[in-house]
C-alpha cells in the first residue's frame, strides 16, 4: 500500500474480461453479505419481467380476439372489452407489486451494504498504527470513507432490476422466435447490438471513472485543509491563495467529469437509437410476414408491444455495466485502505485488579523510528509506582515520541515497554486504556456537552465528573459557562480557550482513575500558577497514579520526583532537578534558557 491512498489511475484501459471478472466478484461479495434482501429484490424483478411478457401476450390476444374482429369484421364488442380491461388491470397490478418488492429489497440491500462498508473502513482505520494514519491525507481518507464507500455500492441499485431484465431479454427472444423465426433473428440482432454497445461503453469509460475518484479525493483533501486551517489561512491573509488552490483541483475534477459525461452521452445516444430502429425493422418485416399469411396481426402486436416495454428494462443491463465501472473504480480505493496491514497487534491481558499506582520500565534498550529515521535509541528507564517523572529536553529530542510509546500509541521498533512487568503489547484491545491515560498538547474535544466530553467512553457519576474537573482546575470556569456542565462545546471545542480545552481533556483522563497518567505538555496553554496548582493537586490526590509529564517550566519540573533528560533521541541524564543542574551541562543550559525566556515575557509590554 503506498503512503498516498489516492494513487494515479492505471495507464492502460483494463481488458473487458478483467473488468467483468472483478465486477462479478465485487457484486458477489456484496450479495453474500445480504443474500435475503438480494433474493427479495430479484424476486420482485422477475415478477416484473414476467408481467411484461404476459402483458405482451395478452395484448396480442386482445388484438386478434377483440380489436381486429370489431374494427375489421364489424363484430359487436359485447362483453369482450370488459374482459380485456380486467386482464390488463390485473397485469398492471402484478407489475406494480413487482416494482415495489424489487425497489424495497434493492434499496435496503444498498443502504445496509454502504453502512457495513463504512463501518468496516472506520474499524480498520482505528485499528491501524498511528504512524501510517499520520502519513495520509485526512481529506483523502474522508473521501474514501464517504464518497468511495458510497460509489462502491451504486451497482447494487440497478443490478436486481437488470437480473430480471436479462431474463426478460431471453424470454422475449424465445417468444419472438416461437412466433416467427425470421423476426426472432431481427429482434435478437437489435437487442444484442444494444448490449454490445453498453459493454463497450462501460469498458472504455472504466479508466476515467478511476480518475474521477482520485480527483474527488484530492478535492476533499484540499477542502479539508482549507476549512480545518481556516484560522491560519485568515491570519496569514492567504484566503485568495486557498481559493485558487481549491479552484485548481475542482477544475481538474470538472474536466474528468466532463470527459466521463462526454463518453457516456456518446454511447447513450447510440443506445437510444437502437430500440426504435429494431422496432421499425420488426414492423417492416412483420408486415411482410402478415401479407404472406405466416403470422397474424396479433402476433405482430405482441412483438411490437413487447419491444416497446423492454426498451427501458434493457437499459438497466447497460446501466449495471456502467455502474460496475464506477463502483469498481471506487472500491479499489476502498480496498487499498482495507488491505493495509499496519494493524496494532493485541494480546489477551485484560488489566490489573490492583488499585495502586503502576510501575513502568523499558526493557532491552528500546528504540523507535519512522522508516529509516531513528528517533529514539538505547532508552533505558525505570519508573517506580507512584513516582512523578518529568521528561525534559530541547525541541526535537524525542520527548513526545517517548511518552506516546509509554501509552502504546506507537510500538518500539526494538525492545519492550512493561507496565508492572507486563509487556504493553500483551494487553487486549482497549484494556490498556483502563490503566493508562494520555493527554497531549493538541487536545480534541467532541461536539458534545462538557459533561459528555469528560465522561467520554466511561459511565461516571455526576460527582465523579465534578471531582475530576476540580482536580484539573476546570470546575470554576465550567460553572461560568451558559449551561454549566450541560453546555455544548461545538466541534473541537472552539468556543473555549486553549487552556480551558486542555483542562477539560485532563479531567477526561482523571475521571478514569488511571494507574499511569501521561501528560505530553498537556498544560502548556495554562497559566503557570494554574499549572503548578494542578500538578500539586495531582500529587496530593487520592488517585493512585504514576505521573509522567513532558515539562518546560521550572515550576513544573521542580515538582517531579525525578527528571529524565533527553537529547538527540538519547537519555543523557536521570535524577533530581538539582542533581542534573550540577551534572548535565545541556540540561542546565536548557533550564536557564527557559527561565530567561519566561523573564523576558514577564517584562514585555
Amino acid at each position: 500500500m503506498p503512503d498516498r491512498v489516492a494513487s494515479g489511475a492505471v495507464a492502460d484501459v483494463p481488458r473487458l474480461r478483467t473488468l467483468a471478472a472483478d465486477g462479478a466478484r465485487l457484486i458477489g461479495r456484496f450479495v453474500r453479505a445480504h443474500p435475503i434482501s438480494f433474493a427479495i429484490a430479484v424476486f420482485g424483478s422477475f415478477n416484473f419481467a414476467a408481467a411484461i411478457v404476459v402483458s405482451a401476450l395478452v395484448v396480442g390476444r386482445i388484438t386478434d380476439d377483440v380489436i381486429v374482429p370489431v374494427l375489421d369484421g364489424g363484430e359487436p364488442i359485447d362483453g369482450r372489452l370488459r374482459g380485456a380491461v380486467v386482464a390488463l388491470a390485473l397485469i398492471a397490478l402484478w407489475k406494480a407489486i413487482g416494482i415495489v418488492i424489487r425497489r424495497s429489497g434493492a434499496t435496503w440491500m444498498q443502504g445496509r451494504t454502504q453502512a457495513d462498508l463504512r463501518t468496516r473502513l472506520i474499524e480498520h482505520l482505528l485499528g491501524l498504527e498511528l504512524s501510517w494514519i499520520r502519513r495520509q491525507s485526512t481529506g483523502d481518507l474522508l473521501a474514501v470513507s464517504d464518497s468511495d464507500a458510497g460509489q462502491s455500492t451504486y451497482v447494487l441499485g440497478p443490478f436486481p432490476f437488470a437480473s430480471g431484465a436479462f431474463m426478460l431479454l431471453l424470454g422475449s427472444i424465445v417468444i419472438v422466435v416461437l412466433i416467427d423465426p425470421i423476426l426472432g433473428v431481427v429482434t435478437a440482432i437489435g437487442l444484442i447490438a444494444k448490449v454490445v454497445v453498453d459493454v463497450s461503453g462501460a469498458w472504455r469509460t472504466f479508466a476515467r471513472f478511476e480518475d474521477v475518484q482520485v480527483r474527488r479525493g484530492e478535492t476533499s483533501a484540499v477542502a479539508h485543509e482549507s476549512i480545518d486551517g481556516a484560522l491560519t489561512v485568515k491570519a496569514l491573509g492567504r484566503e485568495d491563495h486557498e481559493v485558487q488552490r481549491f479552484a485548481g483541483v475542482s477544475l481538474r475534477l470538472r474536466d474528468e467529469l466532463i470527459e466521463v459525461a462526454r463518453r457516456f452521452t456518446l454511447y447513450d445516444a447510440v443506445q437510444d437509437a437502437l430500440p426504435p430502429l429494431t422496432t421499425v425493422a420488426v414492423l417492416v418485416v412483420g408486415a411482410a410476414r402478415i401479407d404472406v399469411g405466416v403470422m397474424t396481426a396479433g402476433d405482430l402486436a405482441t412483438i411490437a408491444y413487447l419491444l416497446s416495454l423492454i426498451a427501458f428494462p434493457l437499459r438497466l443491463i447497460g446501466f449495471v455495466l456502467w455502474e460496475v465501472s464506477g463502483s469498481l473504480a471506487a472500491y479499489r480505493r476502498v480496498e487499498q485502505v482495507l488491505q493495509v496491514e499496519d494493524s496494532v497487534r493485541y494480546g489477551s491481558l485484560t488489566g490489573a485488579e490492583a488499585s495502586d499506582a503502576a510501575g513502568l520500565r523499558s526493557e532491552g534498550a528500546i528504540q523507535f523510528g519512522f522508516d529509516d529515521d531513528v528517533v529514539l535509541t538505547d532508552i533505558d528507564i525505570d519508573i517506580h509506582p507512584g513516582e512523578t517523572v518529568a521528561v525534559v529536553g530541547p525541541t526535537g529530542s524525542g520527548k513526545s515520541t517517548l511518552v506516546t510509546l509509554f501509552a502504546r500509541l506507537w510500538d518500539p521498533t526494538a525492545g519492550a515497554i512493561r507496565l508492572d512487568d507486563r509487556d504493553l503489547r500483551d494487553f487486549a484491545r482497549s484494556a490498556l486504556a483502563g490503566e493508562v491515560a494520555f493527554v497531549g498538547q493538541d487536545v480534541f474535544l467532541f461536539d458534545d456537552t462538557v459533561h459528555g466530553n469528560i465522561a467520554f467512553g466511561v459511565d461516571p457519576s455526576d460527582s465523579e465528573v465534578v471531582a475530576a474537573a476540580k482536580l484539573a482546575a476546570a470546575h470554576d470556569f465550567i460553572l461560568d459557562l451558559p449551561e454549566g456542565y450541560a453546555t455544548r462545546l461545538g466541534e473541537r471545542g472552539t468556543s473555549l480557550s486553549g487552556g480551558q480545552r486542555q483542562r477539560i481533556a485532563l479531567a477526561r483522563a482523571l475521571v478514569r482513575h488511571p494507574r499511569l497518567l501521561i501528560l505530553d505538555d498537556a498544560t502548556s496553554a495554562v497559566d503557570p500558577s494554574i499549572e503548578t496548582s494542578i500538578l500539586l493537586r495531582l500529587k496530593e490526590s487520592a488517585i493512585p497514579s504514576t505521573v509522567v509529564l513532558v515539562a518546560y517550566r521550572r515550576s513544573s519540573i521542580s515538582l517531579a520526583d525525578r527528571v529524565v533528560y533527553l537529547e538527540d533521541g538519547k537519555v543523557l541524564g536521570q535524577g533530581t532537578h538539582d542533581d542534573l543542574m550540577q551534572s548535565v551541562p545541556g540540561y542546565a543550559r536548557l533550564i536557564r534558557a527557559y527561565e530567561e525566556d519566561a523573564a523576558e515575557r514577564e517584562v514585555a509590554p
